[in-house]
């Protein structure tokens, strides 16, 4: 039996123009914003869609195919390990956001 340790899956949308970088290594990240949609009724029984929006950041080979057949809009299945990052606002608050690598 196999264990899964660390694994995400998300099926959405694209929902912005790809950013690619090229760093100085000739490595590439992609950053890319997808939506994933929920959909359920409410206390009323009305049909609701509930959207998450997942920040995406992916470095070397992997991001060379996202640049090739990624485009706003397109849906696409990933399948990464998630790792968190922060960062610090000007104003001095920290934030932590999801990164899949």
């Amino acid at each position: 039996m196999s264990t899964l340790k660390n694994k995400v899956q998300l099926i959405g949308n694209v929902g912005q123009e790809l950013i690619i970088t090229s760093l100085e290594s000739g490595k590439k990240v992609a950053r890319l914003s997808l939506a994933t949609n929920e959909n359920c009724k409410n206390s009323q029984g009305e049909k609701q869609t509930d959207t998450n929006w997942h920040t995406l950041v992916d470095w070397g080979k992997s991001a060379d195919i996202i640049e090739k057949y990624v485009t706003k809009d397109k849906e696409i299945a990933i399948e990464e390990k998630l790792t968190s990052r922060s960062y610090e606002t000007a104003e001095g608050e920290k934030r932590n956001y999801p990164n899949f690598i």
